[in-house]
């Protein structure tokens, strides 16, 4: 049965930045809907689909089966990038996740620090700290994506390695050249300002209130204000 499947907008996003025929991982696959989506697509061959948990491992068992794609995905369980060997790809998606584990994903998998890498990552949360480290680590960051979904806006990094290591504070993560000229870039930096805005009062506000801590989040703030005028 030839059966077709259709992604959520954030995967939709992620899947449009994978190239034809590329060697394709995908960690946090969850229910492996991407590769699956990839391969039903005629966009990829072949894919290896990570997870750390066996539960949703599982459950990609059943709808590559579903699908009829099990001679074409590889299911590795495991802690990131630790099941598979640098040569068996060339495109990574990391995506569902943190950016402090997307982060510890690719230091415990230094291999990807390569120019013929691209990376696909898609941070739940703590984005300002995952630019940080790619920067940090000599990675390049080419692209952001920006996709709405229901009430949530989420950003999408297209990262490869290569580059030249450079210190960055915090607050000068908040935002990157890519990210001012993603579509939906004005919506995104308007939302997330309200956001730090916020934070700001509540550190105020606070009882026991830390310099440093209010200096970098006005920092945030006046980036964000700077960057809104650019658009």
């Amino acid at each position: 049965m030839d059966l077709d499947i259709t992604l959520n907008r954030r995967l939709q996003v992620i899947a449009e930045q994978v190239e034809k025929n590329t060697k394709f991982v995908d960690v946090g696959t969850d229910h492996a809907h991407l590769p699956i989506y990839l391969i039903k697509k005629d966009i990829i061959k072949y894919a290896i689909a990570c997870d750390i948990n066996s539960g949703p491992l599982e459950k990609a068992k059943e709808n590559i089966k579903k699908y009829d794609v099990y001679d074409k995905i590889s299911l590795r369980l495991g802690d990131g990038l630790e099941k598979v060997e640098p040569y068996e790809c060339n495109t990574i998606s990391i995506s569902g996740m943190g950016g402090q584990n997307i982060s510890q994903i690719l230091n415990d998998a230094k291999w990807t620090n390569k120019n013929e890498y691209k990376l696909i990552l898609q941070p739940m949360t703590m984005i300002y700290h995952l630019r940080k480290w790619l920067y940090e680590n000599g990675y390049n960051i080419k692209k952001e994506c920006i996709c709405k979904e229901n009430k949530r806006i989420y950003v999408v990094l297209i990262v490869n390695g290569g580059g030249h290591a450079r210190k960055l504070n915090i607050y000068d993560c908040c935002i990157s050249e890519p990210l001012l000229k993603a579509q939906g870039a004005k919506e995104y930096l308007t939302n997330l300002l309200e956001k730090e805005k916020f934070i700001l009062e509540s550190i105020k506000n606070g009882i026991n209130k830390e310099n440093n801590k209010l200096y970098i989040q006005h920092k945030i703030v006046e980036n964000i204000k700077n960057s809104l005028e650019e658009i």
